[in-house]
C-alpha cells in the first residue's frame, strides 16, 4: 500500500471509540488492509467506478480515495457505521487531500488534483452499482445477506466488475463461495494474510433467475395468532401475520425464538386499547400522538413486533425504529403487507424517535448480542437508556434476551424496577416499569 494511504488509515478510529480500550474495536483490520492492496492496481487503472460495500469504520471508503479513486459510491447497512465514515473522513480530510496532490504531481502531466469524496446511498441498486468495475465488500456473516449483495452486483455493475470480498478466514466457510458462483461465473480464493483472505469473483453470470430478496412468509404461530387477537372461531388456516425480509434483516422471513417468548407474555402486556383507531390516509395522521398511547419497537427488525402492535392496539401510535437499512426496509414492507402503518425510523438505539422524551406507554425490546461476528452488548446497553428516556413515569419496557447475558440489575438502573416474567433455558423476558423522576 502507498504511504500517502498509509497516512490516512492511521488517522482513523473506531468511531465512536477512540481505540484505547484493550478488547474494544479497531479502525483498519488486516482484512481492510488486504482488500486495498488488492484493489490499488484496479483503482489505479480505473479510479471513477468503485463502490464500497459494508465498510465498519471507513477505512475501505477513505483508503479506496487515498490510493486516487475518486467519487466513491458507498452502501452501509447500519447507521453507526455511517457515522463512523462522516467522522473519520473529518479527521483524515487534510490527510486525504495531501494524498490526492502528491497522486497529481506524480503523474505524467502534473495538475491540481480532481475533487475526491464519496456519496452514501441506502439502496442496493442501479444507482449505487451502474458502470461500477470494482466492488469492495467486507464479507457479512450471513449467507442471506451475502446472496441479497452478490445478485445486486451481478446485475447491476459493469459487465467487467471485480468483487473483492474479504473476511477473518475463521468466519468464512464455502457455503460463500457457492453464493458467489450463483452470481459470478469465475471466483477464486486468495492466500490468507494475517488470518484474512479474499474471495475474487468476476464474469457476472447471464442466466440467473429473479432476485431471491426480499422473501414473504405466512406466520401462523399461536404466540401470532393470540398476540394479534384472532378469536379462535376465526382462526383459519390462513390466518396470521405476512411477514417480509431482507436479506440483512434479522432471523429473516421467520419467528426467532426469542420474539416467540415475548409474545407468548402478551398477556400481561400494558393495554392500549383505549382510543379510537388512527386515520388511515397518512395525512391525516397527527404528527405527534396527540394524547394517544405510544407504542415503540426499539430495533424492529423484519417489523413483526410493530405489526403486533398495530394490529393489536388499533387506537395506539406505533413507531418502529432500527439502525439498519435492510431492517427498517423490511420493517415498512411487513407493515404494508398486514395493511397496518407505523413511523419507521432509521437510528442508533432509538436516538431518532419523532416523539417527546417521558411520552412512550410501552416499548418492546429484543436486543442483539452480536455486533457483526463479535459477541457485543453494548447496543443493547444504549437501547435501555433510550428506552429509560422515551418511557412515561409508570411506562413499561418489555425485554427478552439470552438467559445468560443477566441484564436485570442494567435495566434496573436505566429504567426502573424490573421483574422476572417468564424464563427459560434460552431466554428471559422482564418488566421494567418507569419510575417518576421524583422516586
Amino acid at each position: 500500500m502507498s504511504p500517502e494511504a498509509d497516512a490516512v488509515l492511521a488517522e482513523l478510529l473506531p468511531y465512536p471509540e477512540d481505540g484505547s480500550r484493550a478488547d474494544g474495536p479497531v479502525a483498519v483490520d488486516a482484512t481492510d488492509r488486504l482488500l486495498l492492496d488488492e484493489a490499488a492496481p484496479l483503482i489505479a487503472n480505473d479510479p471513477e467506478h468503485v463502490v464500497v460495500i459494508g465498510d465498519r469504520f471507513g477505512a475501505l471508503t477513505l483508503g479506496a480515495l487515498a490510493l486516487g479513486a475518486r467519487a466513491v459510491r458507498v452502501h452501509l447497512d447500519a447507521i453507526t457505521a455511517e457515522a463512523a465514515l462522516l467522522d473519520n473522513a473529518s479527521r483524515a480530510s487534510r490527510t486525504l487531500w495531501a494524498a490526492h496532490r502528491e497522486l497529481a504531481e506524480n503523474a505524467p502531466t502534473p495538475d491540481e488534483p480532481d475533487p475526491v469524496g464519496y456519496t452514501v446511498h441506502d439502496d442496493l441498486g442501479p444507482q449505487l452499482l451502474a458502470g461500477a468495475r470494482l466492488v469492495l465488500l467486507q464479507l457479512p456473516t450471513s449467507l442471506a445477506e451475502l446472496t441479497e449483495i452478490t445478485e445486486h452486483v451481478a446485475r447491476h455493475a459493469d459487465p467487467a466488475v471485480t468483487l473483492l470480498a474479504g473476511g477473518r478466514v475463521k468466519h468464512m466457510t464455502h457455503a460463500m463461495n457457492d453464493v458467489l458462483s450463483a452470481s459470478f461465473s469465475q471466483v477464486t480464493a486468495s492466500l490468507a494474510r494475517q488470518k484474512s483472505r479474499l474471495l475474487v469473483a468476476r464474469e457476472p453470470r447471464s442466466d440467473v433467475g429473479p432476485l431471491t430478496y426480499p422473501v414473504t412468509a405466512r406466520l401462523t404461530d399461536r404466540e401470532i395468532l393470540d398476540a394479534i387477537g384472532a378469536p379462535e372461531e376465526a382462526r383459519t388456516p390462513d390466518a396470521g401475520l405476512t411477514v417480509v425480509a431482507h436479506g440483512a434483516a434479522f432471523a429473516g422471513a421467520t419467528l426467532d425464538r426469542g420474539t416467540r417468548f415475548l409474545l407468548a407474555q402478551v398477556h400481561r402486556w400494558p393495554d392500549l386499547s383505549g382510543a379510537e383507531p388512527l386515520p388511515t390516509s397518512p395525512t391525516d395522521r397527527p404528527d405527534h400522538a396527540d394524547g394517544r398511547p405510544v407504542a415503540v419497537d426499539l430495533g424492529s427488525g423484519t417489523g413483526i413486533l410493530a405489526t403486533v402492535l398495530a394490529l393489536r392496539f388499533p387506537g395506539a401510535r406505533v413507531i418502529a425504529t432500527d439502525r439498519s437499512t435492510a431492517a427498517c426496509a423490511s420493517t415498512k414492507a411487513t407493515l404494508a403487507a398486514n395493511g397496518v402503518r407505523a413511523a419507521v425510523v432509521r437510528g442508533d438505539a432509538g436516538d431518532r424517535l419523532p416523539v417527546p422524551d417521558g411520552s412512550a406507554d410501552l416499548v418492546l425490546l429484543n436486543p442483539p448480542f452480536h455486533d457483526r461476528a463479535a459477541v457485543s452488548t453494548d447496543a443493547a446497553h444504549r437501547m435501555f437508556a433510550a428506552a429509560g428516556q422515551v418511557l412515561r413515569a409508570g411506562g413499561e419496557l418489555w425485554t427478552v434476551f439470552n438467559t445468560g447475558r443477566h441484564y436485570r440489575n442494567a435495566l434496573q438502573r436505566a429504567v426502573g424496577p424490573t421483574e422476572h416474567v417468564a424464563q427459560d433455558p434460552r431466554f428471559t423476558v422482564t418488566r421494567s416499569v418507569r419510575k417518576a423522576l421524583t422516586d
